[in-house]
Order: C-alpha cells, then structure tokens, then sequence
C-alpha cells in the first residue's frame, strides 16, 4: 500500500491511497471465507461450500466488506504514521474492490492550523476578590422561611387577593368542548407570583369560596402549545378555599427541616457556598481575560466543521432554554439560516479558544486519563440528577467523549497559564446605581511559573473550571423530556422573572425545606419549567 499526503488548505488534508492488487485480492478471499464459514448452503455442510460459489452468491455483501475492512485497516496504518488527528469526519471517496486489480481510493479529513503559540509567562491580571453582603444571606433565610411557611385556610369567606393561595377547579373551553391538559381540580394557585395569566388571576380574585366564574382568555402566541397559541378561549373557574401562608420565625427546626443541624450551622455553609461560588466565578473571570491577552494578535484559520458543529451545539443549548421557559425555537419568529448565522460569531469565538488552548496543552506534554474523563462524568451525572451508566452511555453513543477529553485538557491548558500569570486582587466592582469605591488592590501573588505535571493536574481535579467561553455539556433527552412533561399541566401561565441564583447550597436548602402545598393536579403552564425552577 502506498499513499500521497496532499494539503488542500491550512486545515484541510487528502490522502490519495494505491493497493497493489494483490493485496485487494487478498481482502476479497478473506472476506469469502468469513462468509463461507457462518453461512449455510443447502447440500454441503457449513463451511464446506465452494468459494466460488459463496462469492458469487454474496457477491455485494463480500465485495462491500472486503473494501470497508481494508480502507479502515489502512486509515489507522496512514494516521499514525503521519502523526495527524482529525478534527472532522473523515470523508472516503471510492468504488468497491475488484479482484486482480489495484485499488484506489482517497481520504479528506479537517486538521487543527498550526498555531504560532507568544511567550505565557508573566501575564497580568486582576482577579476579583470574593464577597458576600449580609443583605444577599438574609434573602436566602426568607426564601427558606417561605418554603417553611404552614398554608391554612382562612374562615372567613371572601374574595382572595395577593400573596394568598386560591383552591380552584378550573378548565378551558372551545365552544362546548373542553381543551385536554387545560384542566384541573382542587389546584392550589399562588396569586401575585406571576404564576398564571393576568386575566385568569383577575378573575380567580373575583370570587369567593363556593362561587363560580367564567372569563374569555387568550393564550400568548408563544405559548407552549403551539395550538393554542394567540387562540382565545373560554375559562371557566370554581374557587374551593382562600388560604393564607404562615411564615414562622428562624429557628433550629426550621433550620433542620431544610436539611441543616441548626441555625448558626445552616448561615455557616450557605455564606460558604456563596464565597466558594464567587471565588471560582472570579478565578474563571480572570482566566477569560488572561485568555484574551494570550490570544491577542494569534491568528490561523479555523476548521469549518468544528465551528459548524459548534453551532449546532449553541443551537440545541438554545432550544434547550427555550423548552425551559416553555417556548420553542419557532417562537423566535426567525429561520434557522438566521438563527444559525447570529451564533456563527460565539462558535467562532469558541472554537478559536480551544484550538489555542490545545495547542498549548501539546506545546506543554499535558495529558488526560481514563480517570479524570469518568471523574468528569461523574460530577455531570450528579448535576444532572442521573445514573453515571446512563449519562457515559449517551455520551459514548452520540460520540461525546472525545470532545470532553478536549474540554478536560483545555481546562488543564488554562490552569498552567493562570499558574505561571501575575494575578493581583481587586475589591469587587460596585453594583449598579451604588457608589463606587476606588479598588484597593492586595498584594500582588505571583505563582512560581511551571508546566503543569499529571500530579498538579490530578490535584485540580474535580474542581470547576471555565478557561473558554465552552457550551455546557448536552444533557440527556431524558431529563428534558421530563421537565417538558412536567410543565405540561399547570395553571395558564406567564414566564415569571428569573431569580438570579449562582449557590448552589441556598438552592438546595430550598429544595430540601417540605413545601406544603398539595399534590394536586396541575394545569398547562405558558412558562411551566420556568414555574418549577421558581418552586424550588
């Protein structure tokens, strides 16, 4: 076998192969005789057939096999002894294999530019310094007592108003016919939350227990089910009850029922879990902009199926939002030409990022193991609320190993430059519409400059690192599913405003403290999924 490397471009290669025909010939006869082994002919017995006879009867079959298994034999010889890695899919140009003639056949795959790499050491940057107000902590009790709040039904009878919990039986009417999955009995609505559409809180806020209402509503046009959507309906609604929340004081016990030993233990890891959080926050900014530094004036051109394929990622991350407001790309109102074409930029960005990055990591002999992909993966399942089997096994059936590898070794990338980098910390930036104060600035810490070792890097593992502006890794379609499931029958509801929350362990004191409200059933949300996350 002889082959003939042919650069197309800075990022492209073709590798034009030549097989003797001898050796062609050779791959058809033992594709025959794997056949002739497995296969039964009727009056011979099996793997006592003629040759022949089984090469003329799975002529296709064999001739297909026998060029496959020997252009793949090929391409691992080829690769590994021109020391290329291809970036893309690698795209084969050929016919089938004939006995007794030379074959040819060809190979075009995308490689990573060569990548001019400036000198990293001694690069300065600020870097944040981590702080929590004691007014953001106080915000998290209250979340806490709420969630710890008892809900009563009130005696008097009268009509409800905000911040109160109606009991209501409701469903939704196109002429005398009700609308599946707009209906509910005995739900337990939150007023003034933004929970439901304004027109159906109002009219729910109508009546008093035992009283029935009805009103003409009209869904919103990005409504969750299309539809629906900018149709109006008749709703008609009975109130049951008007309930009250009964938020109690801080306390151990409330403390406990939200999952922590006492008060002064529950304050004590949330304002942990907040520093922790801003530290990395501050460390990730610092490395983007260290990033820039190192990048700034570096250019080489970019392989066009990653940066297509990191568009695709940006498009599923967004459809994937979308679905959690209860929206679908449609509800954009743009062509996917357009929407593709405004994420060209980001992909670009990104990609740019990880060529540098990785180019850094083989300037340095970095690696990445077996371990740290599973420790990754690991640490993604228990984001993502799954079993670790289920999580590596999407991962390895939509080929996304490679690409994590990628991400883990850009991460070391970026750690060795932040080591070796001038970082001096800086008073946070004032909010704004508050004063700024002038920054004082600590006492410069500079790291001893290095290459980062396997036993630095094994250190650094299993912590959270945000070198590049990287799209977050695909979450199974299983979770999705769920959470799309789930918004599919709540009250009609608006997109409620996002609470900005980046600690993870306020989150979960939330989700930990029992929510009383009933199981009850759940009508269509306009914003279900971002109700839920609301909820919690």
């Amino acid at each position: 076998m002889e082959y003939k490397v042919e650069e197309i471009s800075p990022v492209e290669r073709k590798i034009n192969v030549t097989v003797p025909a001898e050796e062609a010939t050779a791959a058809v006869s033992a594709a025959t005789a794997m056949y002739r082994m497995r296969t039964d002919i009727k009056g011979f017995r099996k793997g006592k057939a003629p040759a022949s006879m089984i090469e003329s009867r799975f002529h296709k079959q064999i001739y297909g096999e026998a060029t496959t298994d020997l252009i793949n034999l090929h391409i691992n010889q080829i690769l590994g002894e021109v020391g290329m890695q291809p970036l893309s899919r690698i795209d084969v140009d050929h016919d089938l294999i004939k006995r007794d003639e030379d074959f040819e056949y060809s190979i075009s795959f995308e490689v990573a530019p060569k990548v001019e790499l400036p000198n990293l050491d001694g690069l300065k940057v600020e870097e944040e310094k981590a702080v929590v107000q004691p007014e953001e902590l106080e915000k998290v009790e209250e979340r806490v007592i709420d969630n710890a709040a008892e809900v009563k039904v009130l005696e008097d009878a009268r009509q409800p108003k905000d911040g109160e919990v109606a009991t209501v039986s409701f469903a939704a009417y196109q002429g005398d016919k009700v609308i599946d999955g707009i209906k509910a009995e005995n739900f337990d609505l939150p007023l003034g939350e933004g929970q439901a559409l304004p027109e159906f809180e109002e009219l729910v806020k109508t009546l008093s227990p035992g009283e029935d209402g009805e009103k003409e509503v009209t869904f919103p046009a990005d409504f969750i089910n299309e539809n629906l959507a900018g149709q109006t309906v008749l709703m008609k609604v009975k109130l049951h009850a008007v309930k009250e929340r009964v938020r109690p004081e801080m306390s151990d016990e409330v403390a406990k029922k939200a999952g922590f030993e006492s008060v002064e233990k529950m304050r004590e890891i949330i304002e942990k879990s907040y520093l922790d959080s801003r530290k990395q926050l501050a460390k990730s900014k610092a490395q983007q902009d260290l990033l820039k530094q190192a990048m700034d004036g570096v250019d080489f051109p970019l392989p066009p199926s990653m940066v297509e394929d990191r568009i695709d990622r940006l498009v599923k991350d967004t459809e994937y939002k979308l679905d959690r407001q209860g929206k679908s790309l449609a509800s954009l109102g743009k062509p996917m030409e357009q929407v593709r074409e405004e994420l060209r930029e980001e992909a670009e960005q990104t990609v740019r990022s990880e060529i540098f990055l990785l180019a850094v990591a083989s300037e340095e002999g970095l690696e990445v193991t077996r371990e740290e992909i599973d420790a990754t993966l690991g640490q993604l399942a228990m984001q993502n609320q799954m079993p670790l089997h289920e999580l590596k096994k999407y991962y390895e059936d939509n080929n996304l190993i490679m690409p994590l590898k990628d991400r883990i070794m850009c991460d070391k990338a970026m750690e060795s430059i932040y080591d070796r980098a001038e970082v001096t910390e800086v008073e946070p930036a004032a909010a704004e519409g508050e004063k700024k104060a002038p920054a004082k600035k600590a006492p410069a810490k500079k790291a001893a400059a290095k290459k980062t070792t396997k036993k630095a890097a094994d250190k650094e593992e299993g912590e959270k690192k945000a070198p590049a502006k990287k799209p977050a890794a695909k979450k199974a379609p299983a979770k999705k599913a769920a959470d799309k499931e789930d918004g599919e029958k709540k009250a009609p509801a608006k997109k409620p405003a996002a609470k900005k929350t980046t600690k993870k362990t306020a989150d979960e004191a939330e989700k930990k403290a029992p929510a009383k409200k009933p199981a009850a059933k759940k009508a269509p949300a306009k914003k279900a999924a971002a109700k839920k996350d609301e909820e919690k």
